[in-house]
């Protein structure tokens, strides 16, 4: 199954995001090399600075999912004001349908 991690960066917390940057990136470039990740980047607030972030994540369940964004260098950091993670279907331009 497919989930959507939805991560809204504190106010003023650029600083924490930069700094995480490089490890957040590597844990990325794992769950990419395992096939977990299909799609991330970051939200852009109107300056175009990062403000939050969105995974697609594939996992087993929804537990799972919980577990490895737990795992992201960023939410050990306390980076993130809320996360959402919901299941989701990918219909349109998906290369793995």
């Amino acid at each position: 199954m497919l989930f959507a991690v939805l991560c809204r960066d504190k106010p003023n917390h650029l600083n924490v995001r930069m700094e995480t940057r490089p490890a957040h990136l590597e844990w990325l470039n794992g769950l990419n090399a395992e096939g977990v990740l299909k799609i991330g980047g970051p939200f852009l607030d109107d300056n175009g600075k990062p403000c939050g972030s969105m995974l697609l994540l594939a996992a087993d369940d929804v537990t799972s999912a919980k577990k490895i964004a737990a795992q992201d260098p960023y939410a050990a950091a306390g980076l993130f004001e809320t996360v959402e993670i919901k299941a989701y279907n990918w219909v349109f331009n998906n290369p793995e349908a």
